[in-house]
């Protein structure tokens, strides 16, 4: 594809929600328009800054006698999404965060229960949907994400408390850390 300023874009979080979650083995969409299953909560809106992704491989070079690099190995190449989540009073954003089992729900009053334990927390399926240029949809899937930093929560009477996540992907059976749809222009 020839270089053209309409392959420029940003990337908007979608108006029906922009970050989903389930638990691991929930169906997973194969491309920017399919349903979601059930399964999947929408967390809500997300901080002014976004989200990110970091992907960058890491690698360790082997020198020979003399100082000259003779090969450049990649070591590694983790995969992870940070974003913060605003909506802190919405019990799926707390479940993602605390766990199921630490997030009780009094369904009469409407109050919450929410225990910081020392349990490991289960990866779960995320997807983030987001808005193009020219309305083109692109979804990012990661089958297999666990919550692997929680950034400092502020409590301040002139800032948002927020949820400041990094989800860090594992592999699926196929290899891949995280799949990208992008829907073709009309």
């Amino acid at each position: 594809m020839a270089n053209t300023a309409t392959n420029v874009s940003t990337g908007k979080p979608n108006k029906s929600g922009a970050i989903f979650f389930a638990p691991l083995g929930t169906t997973l969409p194969t491309d920017a328009d399919a349903a979601k299953d059930a399964a999947f909560v929408a967390l809500g809106y997300v901080s002014e800054d976004g989200l990110t992704n970091d992907n960058s491989p890491e690698s360790s070079q082997i020198k020979a006698w003399g100082g000259d690099t003779v090969l450049n190995m990649q070591t590694e190449r983790p995969d992870s999404f940070s974003f913060t989540l605003l909506e802190v009073l919405n019990e799926d954003v707390l479940k993602a965060v605390y766990g199921d089992s630490n997030v009780i729900v009094d369904d009469q009053t409407g109050s919450i229960t929410v225990k910081a334990t020392a349990d490991e927390l289960n990866g779960g399926s995320w997807i983030i949907d987001m808005i193009m240029r020219g309305g083109r949809k692109k979804r990012i899937v990661i089958p297999n994400g666990t919550i692997s930093e929680l950034g400092t929560i502020t409590y301040k009477d002139d800032e948002a408390v927020g949820y400041q996540l990094t989800i860090t992907d594992v592999p699926d059976a196929s290899g891949v850390y995280h799949y990208e749809y992008i829907k073709g222009a009309a």
